[in-house]
């Protein structure tokens, strides 16, 4: 026992970073919602904070581990599935650049540069590797969507930043992630659907199939200061997809793991679009959708947390 936990750090996935996408987005997501309904911005502001915790800590560890074990890292990084989660932690930097900005713009702007050039570096690397050797179906996973609808959360998270050049970079980041993202869930839609199921510590993943939709929207509403056609299809067809796969995803005889932090950005995403939606149409029953959304992710990510919580004090967590 005491050797496993010696070595239990070698067994921390690169998918833990999902928390902290998950988490900075449920910040954002009651920002939202201070605007909208008044809540206190301190739910917010506390919510981020645990998000910067969570990321320096998460840093520090597979810092360790990548030290320890390089393997294991080159490993992850090169499998066709767990690597697409590297994504995490460039989209964790940009989500963090926008957080820090309210305090810092100077520190913000420092760590969108850097979460920009991070993002746009690994979707190039992975798209790339595609075209270098026949590739497996079985392998085209909801994950698979991370590395380049990444880059859409690069004009969402710079709203705040000044440069002259932002605006055509952020057209660069909305056409790879928006047509990368289209011609990939054509091929993971009839992978899922004309072969055998994933596994079932996977299936959380399935709820990514929506962030292209509400990352989508949100960039090009960040874009276009407005709701309009096009808006309003992303933002639907983001949420009718949530309703049809989000009793799969969250099944309770899905075993539990870090996977499960997969659930957490894109419903965090969806409740920042809704919100977003609501403040700008002033719609009274999109009022009532949004706070119904807010209120329901708020409840699950906290569900997950306490349970991962519980399970890396049990030992049960960082495991091969």
């Amino acid at each position: 026992m005491e050797k496993t936990n010696q070595n239990s750090l070698q067994y921390l996935s690169i998918n833990s970073f999902g928390s902290v996408m998950g988490i900075l987005g449920l910040s954002f997501a009651w920002r939202l919602s201070h605007k909208l309904f008044g809540t206190s911005p301190l739910i917010s502001e506390l919510i981020g904070f645990l998000g910067i915790l969570i990321f320096v800590l998460l840093c520090i560890l597979y810092t360790i581990k990548w030290v320890k074990y390089p393997q294991v890292v080159y490993s992850e990084f090169s499998n066709p599935v767990a690597g697409n989660f590297f994504g995490a932690f460039t989209v964790g930097i940009l989500l963090l650049s926008s957080f820090i900005s309210s305090y810092s713009q100077l520190l913000g702007q420092a760590l969108w540069i850097v979460g920009t050039c991070l993002t746009l570096l690994l979707s190039y690397f992975m798209v790339s590797r595609l075209f270098k050797a026949k590739q497996d179906l079985l392998h085209a996973v909801p994950a698979m969507l991370i590395p380049v609808v990444a880059t859409l959360n690069v004009p969402v998270t710079s709203v705040t930043m000044s440069f002259a050049w932002v605006h055509e970079l952020n057209m660069l980041c909305f056409a790879i992630g928006g047509i990368s993202a289209l011609i990939f869930m054509t091929i993971i839609i009839a992978r899922l659907i004309h072969y055998e199921p994933m596994a079932a510590a996977m299936a959380p993943s399935l709820l990514i199939l929506i962030a292209p939709f509400e990352v989508g929207f949100l960039a090009y509403v960040d874009t276009t200061k407005s709701i309009d056609l096009v808006a309003s299809i992303l933002f639907y067809f983001g949420l009718f997809l949530f309703i049809v796969l989000f009793p799969k995803a969250s099944h309770k005889s899905i075993p539990f793991g870090t996977a499960w932090w997969a659930l957490s950005f894109p419903m965090a995403a969806l409740s920042s679009a809704s919100l977003k939606y609501a403040l700008l149409a002033t719609s009274g029953p999109l009022k009532v959708l949004s706070a119904f959304i807010l209120i329901l992710v708020t409840f699950f990510i906290a569900v997950i947390f306490i349970r991962t919580i519980k399970h890396l004090i049990s030992g049960t967590l960082l495991r091969g």
